[in-house]
C-alpha cells in the first residue's frame, strides 16, 4: 500500500491554486495542506472501488432471482469502465471547492434536492433515498469529528482573513466530500441499489477514515503556528450546541488582531458531555450538570410518582448497590459496567472518550443491522463490548474506568432494555427490534438526563410508542406490517442519530400516522366481527324460540323417528326463517308454530274423532309443510313429494297401530342451511338452554362480568400456551361474550357460565390496568422495586420485585 502521503493514482494538479488571493505567508502551507488532503481521499476512494467487484458478486450470490443477479454482474462492469471517469470528476470537485474556498467563493455545501410528497415519482423517489445516505453519513462524521472539525475551522477561518466559515462550507468537511462523490455518481445512470452499495463502501472506506484526516491537518496547522492553544468548549444550550473557543493561555502573534482570536477570548464554559441536545423541547426537572439529582426523603417507601425523585432515588439506590456488590447482578441478571472495569484503575475516562466509543459500537451495528435484527441485543453483551472498545483506545490501558454517575446510567439504561427483553406483554419479534435501540438510546441518557424524568422526552415517547404498538397489534395476528415499520424506525436511529433529539420527534410523528392507519384497520375489522357476530346472535335467539316451539310440541309424546327428527331438525329451521322474515307475533310465526303441533298430534295413535280431523287437516298441513321445505331452500320437487309421502305412509302405519312399520320409514333430510349460517356458533345454541348449576364463586364471578365494560383485556391460558384477548361485546340476550386479538379478529365466543368457570379455574383472567401504563414508567417502577429488593430494603416494606 502507498504511504498516506502517496496516492496510488495522483489527481490533476491545478496550477497557482495556492496563490490565489491568500496571503504570501500562507501559500506553502496552504499548498501543503491541499495535498495531504488530496492524497488521503485519492487512497480510500481507490479502496471503494478495490471492493466494489467482491460486494457485487457476494449480492448477486445472494439475489433472489435471475434479475437481480443479472443486474449486480452487469453493474460489475460497467463500474470498472466508469471508475476513472468517478475518479476523475470526484478529484476534481474536492480542488474546485478548495479553489472555490481560496477565492472566498465557496459557499455551504448542497445536499440533493428534496422531494415533494405530492409530486412523487420514481426519479424523485430515488433522489430522496441518495440524499438520505449522504445525511446520515455526514451526520455521523460530524458527531465522531465535532472537537476536530470546529478546530480546522476556526483555524481555516484564520487563513481565510479572520472571516469566519459559513455552515458547511469547509472545503474539507464531510458536506463537501460525500457531495464530492454525489456529483461524480450523478452523471452515470446506474440503478439505486448499486449507488446505495457504493454510498455503503463510501462511508466505510472514505467517511470513516476522516478522524485520523482532521487530527492531521489541525497538527500540519499547529505546528505552523495557527492557533496552536485553542481549546474546544460548548455552551450547555437545550436548542444550541454551538461550540465556542475558550482562550488561548499565550496566544502568538499569528492570532492577534483577527476575528477568530477575538472570539477566543471567551472562556469558562464547562467541557462538553458525550453530545449535546438539539432539542427544542423545555427543559424539565433535570438536575443541573454535575448535580446528583434530588432522591426522596425515604427510600424504603414505594416508587415516588415524581419523575425527578424517581430518577434521584434510583440513582441513590444504585450508588448502595455498588457499595454493597459492584458484582451482584441488577435487573435481568446483568452485571454493573463497573464490575466490567480493570480493578486497578484509579482514572476515569472523559466524556469524549465514552461517546467515541458508543459511536464506534453504533457503527458496527449499522454496517450490518439488517442481520443483527434478527436476534436479540443482549445488554450484557453490550456492556462487555462497550468496556472492550474503551480499553482498546484508552490512553492508560488497564488503568481507566468510568465515573460512578456514567455507569450509573449506563447500568439504569441497561436495566430499561433487559426489562423490555423481559416483558411479557410485547412479543418476541417486538422485543427483538427494540433491544436494538440500546446502544443510540445510551447516547441519548448520557447526553440529556431528561430522558428519565421528562414523559414528552422524544426518544421516550419513540420508545413507548413504539412499545404501546407491538403490545396492541404485534401478536401472531400481526399486519407484519408493524415489525417491518419497527424495524424501519430502529435502522433510522442506528443510522442517524448522532446526538440531534428532533430525529425522535420526526420519527415518532411518522411512525404513529403508520399506526394511526393500522388502528384504524384494526378497528373496521373488530366492527365487522362485531355486527356479524349479533347476526349470529339474533340467529341464537330465533333458534332457541324455535326449540322451544318444536320441545313444545313433542311434550309428553312418543312419536316415530322420520316425524321427530323433521320437527327436530328441519321445521326447527323453518320456524327461525319466519321468524326472522316476521316476527313473533305474526300470524305466520302462529301458523308455523301450529303446523308443529298439529304434524306431532299427528304421529301418535289416534281415536275415531282424531282419525277423522286428521283426514280433514292433511290437506293443509302438508301444503304448509311443502310451502316450509320450500322457504328452506335445498329440495327439489321429487325430493319434497317423496318426503311428504313417507310423513302421510307413517301417519297411516301410526294410526293401524303398526309401529314395526312407521320405525322403518326414514327420511332423507338435507343439512341444516341454519347449521351453515351460525358455522361454529351452532354449538352454542345447547348452551343457552343449559341449566348446569354453577358454584357460588361463579355466580360472583357473573355478576361482575356482567359490569365489564368493552374493551376490557383477558388472558386466556390454553396449556403452555396464554393468549390475550379484547372483550369487543357481549349478547344481553344470549349471554354469550365475544373476544377479539390484538388484530381484531374475532377468536372466540364464550357464554358467561363458561367464562366464569374459566376464571374460578385460573384458566382465565382479566388483565390489570397498570400494564397500559407506557413502557418507560413500568420499567422505571420495576427498576426502583428490584434495586430496593438487592439493596435490602424491599424487606422492610413488604415488597419485592
Amino acid at each position: 500500500m502507498s504511504s498516506p502521503d502517496t496516492p496510488s493514482t495522483p489527481p490533476r494538479s491545478i496550477p497557482g491554486l495556492a496563490s490565489r488571493g491568500i496571503q504570501p505567508r500562507f501559500s506553502e502551507l496552504v499548498q501543503d495542506c491541499r495535498k495531504l488532503v488530496m492524497n488521503r481521499l485519492a487512497e480510500h476512494l481507490a479502496g471503494v472501488f478495490g471492493q466494489v467487484d467482491d460486494t457485487l458478486f457476494e449480492c448477486a450470490e445472494k439475489a433472489e432471482n435471475n434479475r437481480l443477479q443479472t443486474l449486480f454482474f452487469d453493474s460489475m462492469r460497467e463500474i470498472r469502465k466508469l471508475r476513472p471517469q468517478i475518479e476523475r470528476s470526484y478529484h476534481q470537485q474536492i480542488a474546485q471547492n478548495f479553489s472555490d474556498f481560496l477565492d472566498g467563493k465557496l459557499k455551504a455545501a448542497v445536499a440533493p434536492s428534496a422531494v415533494d410528497a405530492e409530486q412523487l415519482s420514481l426519479v424523485q423517489n430515488e433522489d430522496y433515498e441518495e440524499s438520505l445516505q449522504i445525511t446520515n453519513m455526514v451526520s455521523r462524521v460530524k458527531a465522531r469529528c465535532a472537537r476536530p472539525l470546529y478546530a480546522l475551522e476556526q483555524r481555516l477561518a484564520l487563513l481565510n482573513n479572520g472571516q469566519k466559515l459559513v455552515e458547511d462550507s469547509n472545503p474539507f468537511g464531510p458536506p463537501a466530500i460525500a457531495s464530492a462523490f454525489h456529483l461524480a455518481l450523478a452523471v452515470h445512470p446506474l440503478p439505486l441499489r448499486i449507488k446505495i452499495i457504493l454510498y455503503t463502501l463510501f462511508d466505510q472506506h472514505v467517511m470513516h477514515s476522516l478522524d485520523p484526516l482532521y487530527d492531521a491537518l489541525n497538527q500540519r496547522l499547529i505546528d505552523a503556528g495557527i492557533l496552536p492553544n485553542l481549546k474546544y468548549n460548548a455552551q450547555r444550550n437545550a436548542a444550541s450546541a454551538t461550540p465556542i473557543p475558550a482562550s488561548a493561555q499565550q496566544p502568538g502573534p499569528t492570532t492577534s488582531g483577527n476575528p477568530a482570536s477575538a472570539q477566543s477570548s471567551h472562556s469558562g464554559s464547562p467541557q462538553p458531555g458525550p453530545a449535546q441536545s438539539t432539542s427544542t423541547s423545555q427543559p424539565g426537572p433535570t438536575p443541573a450538570a454535575g448535580q446528583p439529582p434530588a432522591a426522596p426523603a425515604d427510600l424504603n417507601s414505594p416508587p415516588p410518582q415524581d419523575p425527578a425523585q424517581l430518577f434521584g432515588g434510583l440513582a441513590a439506590l444504585l450508588s448502595e448497590h455498588r457499595e454493597r456488590n459492584v458484582d451482584a447482578p441488577l435487573l435481568g441478571g446483568t452485571r454493573s459496567i463497573a464490575s466490567f472495569a480493570p480493578r486497578t484503575a484509579t482514572s476515569t475516562y472523559s466524556a469524549s472518550e465514552l461517546l467515541n466509543a458508543l459511536s464506534r459500537l453504533q457503527q458496527q451495528s449499522a454496517s450490518d443491522i439488517g442481520q443483527r435484527l434478527q436476534r436479540p441485543q443482549a445488554v450484557e453483551g453490550l456492556k462487555a463490548d462497550l468496556q472492550q472498545q474503551l480499553e482498546a483506545h484508552s490512553q492508560l490501558p488497564g488503568q481507566q474506568k468510568l465515573s460512578d454517575q456514567e455507569a450509573d446510567v449506563i447500568d439504569l439504561v441497561g436495566m430499561l432494555f433487559d426489562f423490555i427483553l423481559d416483558d411479557d406483554n410485547l412479543p418476541d419479534a417486538c422485543k427483538t427490534a427494540l433491544s436494538h435501540l440500546h446502544t443510540p438510546y445510551l447516547k441519548v441518557a448520557l447526553q440529556d438526563k431528561a430522558l428519565f424524568t421528562q414523559h414528552h422526552h422524544p426518544a421516550r415517547r419513540l420508545l413507548n410508542s413504539m412499545a404501546q404498538a407491538g403490545v396492541l397489534y404485534g401478536g401472531e395476528g400481526d399486519e407484519r406490517g408493524l415489525l417491518a415499520k419497527m424495524h424501519w424506525v430502529v435502522e433510522r436511529v442506528i443510522h442517524g442519530f448522532a446526538g440531534d433529539l428532533l430525529l425522535f420527534d420526526s420519527l415518532h410523528d411518522e411512525f404513529n400516522e403508520f399506526v394511526a392507519t393500522l388502528q384504524h384497520k384494526v378497528e373496521l375489522r373488530e366492527r365487522r366481527a362485531v355486527e356479524a357476530a349479533k347476526g349470529r346472535d339474533k340467529l341464537l335467539g330465533a333458534r332457541q324460540l324455535a326449540v322451544d316451539a318444536i320441545n313444545q310440541a313433542l311434550k309428553g309424546r312418543e312419536l316415530p323417528a322420520i316425524i321427530r327428527n323433521f320437527l327436530e331438525l328441519t321445521w326447527t329451521d323453518v320456524l327461525v326463517f319466519v321468524l326472522l322474515r316476521h316476527s313473533e307475533r305474526s300470524s305466520e310465526w302462529q301458523r308455523a308454530c301450529e303446523v308443529a303441533e298439529q304434524l306431532a298430534w299427528s304421529g301418535t295413535v289416534l281415536d275415531d274423532a282424531g282419525r277423522t280431523r286428521l283426514q280433514g287437516l292433511r290437506v293443509g298441513l302438508l301444503d304448509e309443510l311443502r310451502k316450509g321445505l320450500e322457504l328452506l331452500g335445498g329440495y327439489h320437487e321429487d325430493g319434497i313429494r317423496r318426503l311428504l309421502q313417507d310423513i302421510v305412509a307413517c301417519q297411516h302405519a301410526v294410526q293401524a297401530k303398526q309401529p314395526h312399520l312407521a320405525a322403518k320409514l326414514k327420511a332423507s333430510l338435507k343439512e341444516s342451511p341454519l347449521g351453515a349460517m351460525l358455522g361454529e356458533d351452532a354449538a352454542l345454541a345447547a348452551s343457552i338452554q343449559s341449566n348446569e348449576v354453577v358454584s357460588a364463586r361463579a355466580q360472583v364471578l357473573i355478576k361482575e362480568l356482567q359490569k365489564l365494560e368493552f374493551g376490557t383485556w383477558f388472558e386466556f391460558v390454553q396449556g403452555e400456551e396464554t393468549r390475550t384477548l379484547k372483550l369487543s361485546w357481549f349478547s344481553p340476550t344470549t349471554h354469550n361474550y365475544m373476544f377479539v386479538d390484538h388484530s381484531g379478529q374475532r377468536v372466540a365466543i364464550k357464554p358467561i357460565k363458561q367464562l366464569a368457570s374459566e376464571m374460578e379455574q385460573g384458566r382465565a383472567r382479566i388483565v390489570p390496568t397498570e400494564s397500559d401504563s407506557p413502557l418507560v414508567d413500568r420499567a422505571l417502577h420495576a427498576i426502583y422495586r428490584v434495586l430496593q429488593r438487592i439493596t435490602g430494603r424491599a424487606n422492610e416494606v413488604g415488597q419485592g420485585a
